[in-house]
């Protein structure tokens, strides 16, 4: 199961605009993508050429690659991107998919919102036992920050995704009839 092309894309008012708020999200995330790998290219360059490591490097790693993983689950909610078995699903018509991903949407709304609340505890402890990483002293709960961001627009995406698939017009198909190259 996967959208065909771009539901959504180009539509006016909230769900448009919670289209684009999410997309621009996950854009974000690969930006940060991009300066965690150039940062740890500057620390193996000077760490080799000059004996002058990037301190802290890993730890920003850490926070940055688990940060960035994040940024894209809502964007990969919302294209219907996720891991499915279309071994399961090839043979059954478009609203057969159309259903499954609606359930599957409910699910992963329901999910998310225990995610947000365990979260929002974990942000909290580590805020008030003030946990930072060993070299830099960064608080632990700033990366939390993003994350709960990225977890309400994954929520937002859910309920995109349910609305996409309750209309039938998100371009759900089976893998047999429209196989993708």
């Amino acid at each position: 199961m996967r959208a065909q092309g771009e539901a959504g894309q180009g539509q006016a008012g909230l769900e448009g605009l919670a289209r684009r708020i999410i997309t621009g999200w996950a854009i974000l995330g690969g930006v940060l993508l991009l300066a965690v790998v150039l940062m740890n290219t500057a620390s193996v360059v000077g760490a080799s050429l000059f004996t002058l490591p990037f301190p802290g490097d890993f730890e920003l790693t850490e926070m940055g690659v688990c940060v960035a993983v994040f940024t894209f689950l809502p964007w990969c909610q919302m294209q219907d991107e996720n891991v499915t078995a279309d071994i399961f699903t090839s043979g059954l018509s478009r609203a057969w998919v159309a259903r499954l991903v609606f359930l599957s949407a409910v699910v992963a709304f329901g999910f998310t919102l225990l995610m947000i609340w365990r979260m929002s505890v974990g942000m909290l402890d580590q805020r008030d036992y003030g946990y930072t990483t060993t070299i830099l002293q960064i608080p632990h709960w700033y990366a939390f920050l993003p994350i709960l961001v990225s977890l309400a627009l994954l929520a937002v995406a859910a309920v995109l995704t349910m609305l996409d698939a309750a209309r039938g017009s998100a371009g759900y198909h089976s893998e047999a009839e429209h196989p993708h190259g």
